[in-house]
């Protein structure tokens, strides 16, 4: 995340280009945040609730899997319901090397066909909720310089306040966010909350308000998503984690484009 002094920072800042060191000590706490063990393999089922600023839900019920390859991340998402999604199926290929873009692909059964998700399209909206594509990959920690802002509580427990900033336009135009403000837990190394702001001047806010610990592994079992201009909430997802299974073997033919199609 990177004439007078306060003129050059202000173009410095426009640019993307971070007008501060990083902070050692706020990159190591993301580094055992990026390191967290958060199993194996997971298998849960998913609840997605969409409210527009007028209060009217949507409610979306998927299935989801991730699984460790080597130091990479896969993982698949099927929608079950309602009928107007039903079938459509996204695959993400979460790469650990920086240099490497991240793989995504959305299933439409609608066309019958796979779309590849362009990295220009990664700041949309995923599939009509406040994540968009970029927020369902990890971010890489050399694209951002970190910042240990302060200590505060989250819920009764400590946490780091750590802001983030893109060390480049690149970054800032796949991701739409200009900077982000997270809240880790000291306990659990866990973003438990987060401000992303982004290009248009909206934030969006993130906060994982339920989680629990399964054979020594922390997983959510609710979090929001709330997009806001100003102090009005133009947008808000919900998303609910329930039969979550931690390390369950789970075969490599379900991390595939041809599984899209097929379904579960």
């Amino acid at each position: 995340m990177k004439k007078t002094v306060l003129m050059t920072m202000a173009a410095m800042m426009l640019a993307g280009v971070s007008a501060y060191a990083d902070d050692p000590k706020a990159r190591a706490i993301m580094e055992k945040v990026d390191a967290r063990d958060d199993g194996k393999t997971v298998e849960q089922d998913m609840l997605m609730v969409l409210i527009d600023k007028n209060g009217k839900k949507r409610i979306r019920d998927l299935k989801s899997y991730s699984k460790d390859f080597g130091a990479d991340e896969h993982r698949m998402l099927f929608f079950k319901s309602p009928s107007d999604v039903k079938n459509t199926a996204f695959l993400t290929y979460d790469y650990d090397d920086a240099s490497k873009d991240d793989d995504q692909w959305l299933y439409l059964p609608a066309l019958k066909k796979v779309k590849r998700i362009p990295s220009a399209d990664k700041s949309g909206s995923f599939m009509g909720s406040d994540f968009s594509y970029f927020d369902m990959t990890d971010r890489d920690l050399e694209d951002y310089d970190f910042k240990l802002l302060k200590e505060t509580k989250v819920r009764g427990k400590d946490a780091w306040v750590i802001e983030g900033k893109p060390r480049n336009k690149k970054v800032i135009k796949e991701s739409g966010y200009t900077k982000t403000i997270a809240l880790v837990r000291k306990d659990n190394d866990m973003v438990v909350r987060a401000i992303n702001f982004m290009k248009n001047g909206k934030k969006k806010y993130l906060d994982v308000k339920k989680l629990h610990k399964q054979n020594g592994i922390w997983v959510p079992d609710e979090m929001t998503m709330t997009t806001k201009k100003g102090k009005q909430t133009l947008h808000k997802t919900i998303l609910k984690f329930s039969h979550i299974k931690v390390n369950k073997p789970l075969s490599n033919d379900l991390f595939t484009t041809r599984r899209l199609e097929k379904g579960i």
